[in-house]
């Protein structure tokens, strides 16, 4: 529901401050709007006296709150909706309301609304109109929609015929995205679609698995691990899904960050945890006298659902721990991204998983037997003895003595081998 927001409220009850509720509506308002205005409400419970410091104090503390976010130097507004509480008579007036109103106006904006592409709608009811047919309110999210055009419904597999449509009230023959629509066809049983997402006929796809750029949520704490599971926000649908993150390879750590695309040509490097400053291999580096731990500057993640999800490409995607304690004084949010490529074959494990081409780093030791002549060495205990020695042939080992070597093959029987050193 946050992606039809064009500019967003954050109500604060001016006595406790950022609440972990709080904290996560600003998460959301972060990844899915623009512009924000911060409501301190409940004034009416600060002393009169002490009241104007109160206020100030709080509205500091907020700006500093939000001076590392896109909503820096955002309006913040003081407030009492129902001075006295819900228990006060209806004479009692609000105080600071006629304000709030002229904030929202300076801020209100014409966003740029675009009609080309498919049809994709957001639909928050759905209720049966007698003799008429069965209407579906919501938010075109994006293209637009004519009478008498087929659009789809996914979650029950059939596509429908628009008898008629209304914008408030009026009844329209167009509707194009960022406008609220009630669109009519013909009758199905609306309690099988409370909500979801109609569209162009067969413009989304129902996936198993998809592969996301991923950025972890600051306020989270702990790690986001591979194979943990999180709760998978895409659209109006969340599903379980389990999580592997990987990275470029090292030495494109630095590379220009590719918006919106994703490049199976290249090989990644497998990450058992998503590689923040506080991670644990970012710690490990720092023992090893690496002050400075390079961070890769685009991350990504393989999600794979424990049911399939219906959803536009490219679309927001929100990975949470919703089983948190609610009252737990701590971020639920854990990361955000846009979904890139969705795999919409069930055996995608079999089918499109080679593609994506995610290697692990692997250590291994043995020790130097003895020397053979002036350019090799032999050496034991890297192989088992069952091992087949040819697929390492040419990689190369570092000699704890500085020097730097080739595997040229095995020697005799016991998983011996031998190195070369040019």
């Amino acid at each position: 529901g946050a992606q039809i927001i064009d500019l967003m409220m954050l109500v604060i009850d001016v006595t406790k401050g950022m609440q972990t509720q709080s904290a996560e509506c600003l998460v959301i308002g972060q990844i899915a709007c623009q512009k924000m205005v911060v409501v301190l409400n409940k004034i009416d419970l600060l002393p009169e006296g002490k009241r104007q410091s109160a206020i100030e104090k709080m509205t500091k503390k907020m700006q500093k709150t939000l001076e590392n976010t896109k909503f820096c130097g955002c309006p913040i507004v003081a407030v009492a909706a129902k001075p006295g509480g819900p228990e006060a008579p209806e004479s009692e007036t609000p105080i600071g309301v006629s304000e709030l109103i002229e904030v929202l106006k300076s801020q209100a904006y014409l966003p740029s609304r675009d009609p080309s592409g498919h049809f994709l709608m957001a639909v928050d009811h759905c209720f049966s109109i007698k003799g008429q047919g069965t209407v579906m309110t919501g938010t075109i999210l994006s293209g637009s929609v004519s009478l008498g055009d087929n659009v789809e419904i996914p979650a029950l597999k059939v596509t429908k015929k628009v008898k008629s449509m209304q914008m408030f009230h009026t009844p329209v023959t167009y509707a194009m995205q960022g406008d609220r629509v009630g669109i009519c066809v013909t009758q199905f049983d609306p309690k099988l679609l409370e909500r979801g997402l109609i569209c162009t006929p067969e413009s989304l796809h129902t996936i198993h698995a998809a592969v996301i750029s991923v950025k972890k949520i600051q306020y989270f704490r702990g790690p986001l691990q591979t194979k943990a599971k999180f709760h998978i926000t895409v659209g109006h649908e969340t599903v379980m899904g389990r999580v592997m993150f990987f990275s470029p390879a090292p030495s494109d750590f630095n590379e220009e960050i590719q918006e919106n695309v994703f490049n199976f040509e290249k090989d990644y490097l497998y990450q058992g945890e998503y590689l923040s400053k506080d991670s644990k291999s970012s710690e490990e580096n720092k023992e090893n006298d690496q002050s400075e731990v390079q961070l890769p500057r685009q991350q990504w993640a393989l999600l794979e659902f424990e049911k399939p999800v219906t959803c536009p490409k490219l679309c927001l995607v929100i990975g949470s721990k919703l089983d948190t304690d609610i009252h737990a004084n701590t971020c639920r949010l854990a990361f955000h991204g846009v979904l890139l490529q969705g795999m919409e074959d069930k055996n995608y494990a079999e089918t499109f998983l080679p593609k994506l081409k995610v290697y692990k780093l692997k250590h291994k030791e043995g020790q130097v037997e003895r020397v053979m002549d002036d350019y090799s060495v032999i050496g034991r205990s890297l192989f088992k003895k069952e091992t087949n020695i040819q697929i390492f042939v040419g990689l190369k080992v570092k000699l704890s003595t500085g020097e730097d070597g080739v595997i040229e093959g095995g020697f005799g029987q016991s998983g011996k081998f031998k190195i070369r050193i040019p």
